[in-house]
């Protein structure tokens, strides 16, 4: 069973996840407590073809996240609905968002 990680389990997920990485490249926690991030590719086309392969993921982890596309932009907000809160499975899906992207 997936639970619901304590602040300072997301604020330890939070800095592994983005280690390494400049601030135009950083997933944040939003106000409304969710994993978010804008990821932005040379094309339409790029962009679509990135949430394809995502949704075989988050597929595969049982966890979908949530996310709207214009033209070369993907917003992606990730929580666990189950646990009313951030776990785990976001941040396994983010880092495979990232490896992707």
């Amino acid at each position: 069973m997936v639970e619901k990680y304590s602040e300072q389990q997301i604020v330890e997920a939070l800095l592994s996840l983005n280690e390494g990485k400049d601030d135009t490249q950083k997933w944040q926690i939003s106000a409304q407590g969710k994993l978010t991030k804008t990821f932005k590719f040379k094309s339409f086309i790029r962009a679509f073809g990135w949430m394809s392969q995502m949704a075989i993921w988050a597929e595969k982890l049982n966890h979908h996240p949530e996310w709207f596309n214009v033209y070369n932009r993907v917003d992606v907000e990730l929580n666990t609905h189950d646990v009313g809160g951030l776990s785990e499975l976001d941040f396994k899906l983010a880092s495979k968002m990232d490896l992707f992207s």
